[in-house]
């Protein structure tokens, strides 16, 4: 995900902000790392470059 998504994206719960903390870049490119929202505190993960913004209750559990 570009860096510049951070502009216009937000938390699908609450239409908060959110914040990014990125274990893993190329250039530009966030590759891994996790989504907060700044209001409710709900995080969302960013792998292999795509953030996951579903809501928790409809995320895939990996068994």
């Amino acid at each position: 995900m570009k860096e510049s998504l951070m502009d216009i994206i937000c938390c699908p719960l609450d239409k908060q902000e959110l914040e990014l903390d990125a274990t893993e870049t190329d250039d530009e490119e966030v590759l891994a790392g996790t989504l907060t929202c700044t209001e409710c505190g709900e995080t969302y993960p960013i792998e292999d470059g795509i953030p996951n913004l579903l809501p928790p209750d409809m995320r895939d559990v990996e068994a």
